[in-house]
C-alpha cells in the first residue's frame, strides 16, 4: 500500500504545473454568509493569500499568479476600495520581508499610471528587493485587465510599424506575447477559480488559451493547502492536448 502511494504521489509531483493562476473571489459572500461586515472577508482573504503562497513554495510551483484587484474593481464603493488599499499596505509592509527570506520573486502585472503614490511605491519595492531571488515567482496582478493588457501591447506593435521599425507582416501572436506585461513569464498551465463562477472575468485572456480550468465552489477565505492539492490532482490527471497530440508525446509512433 504504501507503495502505490508513494507512486501515486510521484506521479503528481511530474505532473505539478509550472504556472498556477487564481482568480481568488468569494470574499464578500463569504462575509455575509457570517453576518460580518465586506472588510473582513477581505482580510480572510489576505490569509488565505499567506497558505497560498506557502504551498504553492512547498509543492514545487514555478509561478503562481493571484488576481487580487481587477481595472474594473474601482467602480467598487469608495470605502471598499480604501479598504482593499489599506490590506494591499499592511500586506506589503507586513509580509514583504517573509517572501523575501523565502526566496520568493514578487512580480507586478497591471497599469500603475495613475496609482496612489504610496501604493505605486510599495509594489516597486517589493520587485525591486526581491528581484534577484529564484524562487517562486509570486505575479500580483494589480489594477489588471487583460482587453487593457492586450489593447496596450497593439498599440505598441501599431506606433513601432508606424515609425517604420517593424513591418506588418511581421506581427506575430509571439511578437505580441512579448508586449505583454506578462513577457518574460510561461503561460498558465492551470487557472482557479474560487466561489463557483466560471468565466475569466478579464484575466489573462490571450496567456489563458491553453490552460486547464478548475472551478471551485469553496469561497476564497476558505481556501488553503488541502484544496490547492485537491486542484493540482485534478489537473494531473488530465491530458493536456493543446489542440493536438498529448503533451508530452511525439507525433512519431502515437496514434489517436
Amino acid at each position: 500500500m504504501s507503495e502505490m502511494m508513494e507512486g501515486r504521489g510521484a506521479k503528481l509531483l511530474a505532473r505539478t504545473p509550472r504556472h498556477v493562476a487564481i482568480i481568488m473571489d468569494g470574499n464578500g459572500r463569504w462575509a455575509a454568509k457570517r453576518m460580518l461586515p465586506r472588510f473582513e472577508g477581505h482580510r480572510r482573504g489576505v490569509e488565505a493569500l499567506r497558505r497560498t503562497v506557502r504551498a504553492a513554495g512547498d509543492l514545487g510551483i514555478a509561478y503562481l499568479t493571484l488576481y487580487s484587484f481587477s481595472s474594473e474593481n474601482w467602480s467598487r464603493p469608495k470605502p471598499e476600495v480604501d479598504d482593499l488599499m489599506g490590506l494591499l499596505k499592511r500586506f506589503v509592509r507586513n509580509d514583504l520581508a517573509e517572501l523575501h527570506a523565502g526566496n520568493v520573486r514578487v512580480r507586478i502585472i497591471g497599469e500603475r499610471e495613475g496609482l496612489d503614490a504610496e501604493v505605486a511605491g510599495l509594489l516597486a519595492e517589493a520587485e525591486d528587493l526581491t528581484r534577484a531571488n529564484t524562487g517562486l515567482t509570486l505575479v500580483v496582478a494589480f489594477n489588471y485587465g487583460s482587453r487593457q493588457e492586450i489593447a496596450a501591447a497593439a498599440r505598441r506593435l501599431a506606433q513601432a510599424v508606424a515609425e517604420g521599425r517593424l513591418q506588418a507582416a511581421e506581427i506575430t501572436p509571439e511578437r505580441l506575447s512579448a508586449s505583454l506585461d506578462t513577457a518574460d513569464i510561461p503561460d498558465p498551465d492551470l487557472v482557479i477559480r474560487t466561489s463557483g463562477e466560471q468565466r475569466l472575468s478579464n484575466f489573462l485572456l490571450w496567456q489563458a488559451a491553453y490552460a486547464e480550468f478548475v472551478f471551485l465552489p469553496i469561497l476564497w477565505p476558505d481556501f488553503d493547502r488541502s484544496v490547492l492539492e485537491a486542484a493540482l490532482a485534478e489537473y494531473a490527471g488530465r491530458e493536456r492536448r493543446f489542440g493536438g497530440l498529448e503533451a508530452g508525446r511525439t507525433r512519431q509512433g502515437t496514434h489517436g
